[in-house]
C-alpha cells in the first residue's frame, strides 16, 4: 500500500545551556517571534520562518547541530524506504523512528501532524 511523507521540520539543535540564547539569536536573525512549547518545554518555535514548515531550536543533550524530521502516514513505511535508501535506524522515541543519513546527518521520521490540506498539498505518494 503507498504512502505519502513530507519534508516538514528543520530543528536547530543547541545544548541545553546554549538553547535560550541560540532561540534569541535566531529569532533576531530571522525576524520572528521565539515562541516556547508549554507541553514540550524542550522546543522554542520561530513562527513564520519557513511557511508551510516548523523551524524551532530544541535543547539537546549533545552537541550543536542541525537535523530535520519527515512526517509521514506510516512511519513503519516510510522508515523502511529510507532505510533502503541507506540510512540506519539508532533510536526510536515514542512513535518517532531516529535515522543517520549516509554523510552522518540525523532525521527522525514521525508521524503526520501538520493539517490535512497542508500535508495532502506538500507530501509526495511513494509506492508500497
Amino acid at each position: 500500500m503507498a504512502h505519502r511523507s513530507r519534508l516538514s521540520t528543520i530543528l536547530i539543535d543547541a545544548p541545553t545551556a546554549e538553547a535560550p540564547a541560540a532561540a534569541g539569536f535566531w529569532s533576531q536573525a530571522l525576524g520572528v517571534p521565539a515562541r516556547p512549547e508549554p507541553d514540550e518545554p524542550q522546543f522554542t518555535a520561530l513562527d513564520g520562518a519557513l511557511p508551510d514548515h516548523v523551524l524551532a531550536v530544541q535543547s539537546v543533550d549533545d552537541e550543536p547541530r542541525f537535523h530535520v524530521d519527515i512526517e509521514t502516514d506510516d512511519v513503519e513505511a516510510e522508515t523502511a524506504r529510507l532505510v533502503a535508501l541507506g540510512a540506519v535506524e539508532v533510536n526510536r522515541w515514542l512513535e518517532c523512528r531516529i535515522l543517520r543519513a549516509p554523510g552522518g546527518h540525523l532525521l527522525c521520521v514521525i508521524p503526520r501532524h501538520s493539517d490535512p490540506e497542508t500535508f495532502a498539498r506538500l507530501s509526495r505518494e511513494w509506492p508500497g
